[in-house]
């Protein structure tokens, strides 16, 4: 490819940003919505759950497939593709005359956000070629994620409030069709040299695992445990488990090479991308549904009240990103694991959403806390990694941040719903019933500050060394300036 002019390559990077904008920016909008959509359609709480864990299940599966099939067939071809089904799917979802068809309509737009954000980072890392320039695009990249957090609330209770739910999926139809044609101008295409090869069999039982368990984790509360859907695809998520395991150790190029879990700080990320995400996931949703359903807040004021969370978060994680450059990613996973960990305490201990005060304090905390999570991330799992196997380290890392939320969704959800029977509880049944979920949150937090500490130090990095010389690579990862932040969303 040949070499593109710097202006070219800032507007390939404005591009890349904006496909991320509207990723980041829909699943903020769509938890500030809830409530009205809770009104419209006279939806249960598993119903609001499956709004956002339909999305989130399908792009977690995607992300792998979307990646390599990029690498294969062309990363501007798959990425257009990605912009087109998204802003399609946007469409469907702002005509949905039901909740059944609006998650539906959230599958469409899933399938094409999995082939936004993983190719994107491709693209972008493949244009800027020089270690200091490709940070700074990266920490571009990484800054829209935290753009989009604050403008989420704000933005959402605005169109939610002045339009109407349904507006929010507008917002991202001209951004998507801006950026499909921007693509065609300016974005170059461009191949991996040697792509991964599919496995179809292993992206199958993954599926088939997301979605069996995260049906049975939403709907046991209302069915039952012995209900035989609910039991039954238990059943189903244990033996697909099964099926991946072996097939993955049997198969010479599986989905995701479990070889990669022998390295202490790649297992440690992976955990630690389900903890902290899922704690995320759980903690909009029990607050978006406080401040509206509980305080009787609109959906504009109930953004204002959450902008002190999403301004921290964007804040903080440049600041995360300028910490793990130069000290590495212990410290800035202790800070978030130790923040997060104080909120949930605030919650569950001391019933923080009861005064404005505590609320505050315990919103900025999480929001410090979720702001230094994400770029140790993928620091840490592609710590010790050959060069050549540190991009699927980081989509792995990625795609379990998709996971942990939509399991913070289902488990949350799950069990404030096993805690109230009315559709818009009092107060006092409402904090009752969450008291729970926020143990549950704060066990997330714990497991961030823990596994934070035990797999950033020296013992940690010899098995990652230990686990590279498994893949036969001898040249390092890129420098952590390189990776921070890459995979934010």
């Amino acid at each position: 490819m040949p070499e593109l002019s710097p202006r070219r390559r800032l507007a390939v990077l404005a591009i890349c940003c904006l496909s991320l904008l509207i990723v980041s920016l829909d699943n903020t909008i769509l938890n500030v919505a809830l409530p009205s959509l809770q009104r419209d359609f006279h939806s249960s709480l598993s119903g609001l759950q499956w709004t956002i864990d339909a999305y989130l299940i399908v792009l977690a599966s995607l992300l792998l497939l979307s990646g390599s099939t990029a690498d294969r067939i062309g990363r501007r071809r798959v990425f257009q593709a990605g912009l087109a089904l998204f802003s399609v799917g946007s469409v469907l979802c702002s005509l949905a005359p039901s909740l059944d068809l609006l998650v539906a309509a959230r599958v469409v737009q899933a399938v094409g956000g999995s082939m936004l954000n993983p190719v994107a980072m491709s693209i972008i890392t493949n244009v800027f070629t020089g270690p200091r320039e490709r940070a700074r695009a990266i920490g571009v990249w990484g800054a829209v994620v935290g753009l989009s957090m604050a403008m989420g609330p704000l933005v959402g209770g605005l169109l939610v409030d002045s339009v109407g739910w349904r507006s929010i999926f507008w917002l991202n139809v001209p951004i998507g069709l801006a950026a499909l044609v921007l693509t065609a101008l300016f974005v170059p295409e461009s191949r991996a040299p040697r792509p991964r090869r599919p496995d179809p069999l292993g992206q199958a039982f993954m599926i088939l695992l997301l979605g069996t368990l995260t049906y049975a984790i939403i709907e046991v509360p209302g069915r039952g445990l012995a209900d035989p859907a609910v039991s039954g695809a238990a059943i189903v998520a244990a033996a697909s488990l099964a099926g991946f395991v072996v097939h993955a150790l049997r198969t010479p190029e599986p989905l995701i090479d479990l070889r990669f879990f022998r390295s202490v700080p790649f297992s440690g990320a992976t955990v630690i991308a389900v903890s902290g995400f899922a704690a995320l996931g759980g903690f909009l949703f029990l607050n978006t549904l406080y401040l509206q359903n509980v305080r009787g807040l609109s959906a504009l004021h109930a953004g204002l009240f959450l902008l002190p969370m999403a301004a921290m978060t964007a804040a903080a994680a440049p600041l995360s990103g300028r910490l793990v450059g130069s000290r590495g990613p212990r410290l800035p996973l202790q800070i978030a694991g130790a923040a997060m960990l104080a909120s949930g305490l605030l919650f569950a201990a001391f019933d923080a959403e009861t005064g404005d005060v505590t609320l505050f304090a315990a919103y900025v905390l999480f929001g410090l806390g979720f702001g230094m999570l994400n770029s140790p991330i993928t620091n840490t799992a592609v710590s010790g990694m050959p060069r050549a196997q540190a991009g699927v380290a980081a989509a792995v890392a990625s795609t379990s941040r998709q996971i942990g939320q939509a399991l913070g969704v289902a488990v949350i959800g799950a069990v404030l719903a096993a805690g109230t029977s009315a559709a818009h509880p009092a107060a006092p049944a409402f904090v009752s019933a969450a008291r729970p979920a926020y143990w549950i949150l704060a066990g997330c937090a714990a497991a961030v500050l823990v596994l934070g500490t035990a797999t950033t130090g020296r013992r940690a990095a010899r098995s990652a060394a230990r686990t590279a010389g498994l893949f036969g690579g001898d040249e390092p990862a890129p420098d952590a300036r390189e990776v921070t932040g890459a995979s934010a969303r």
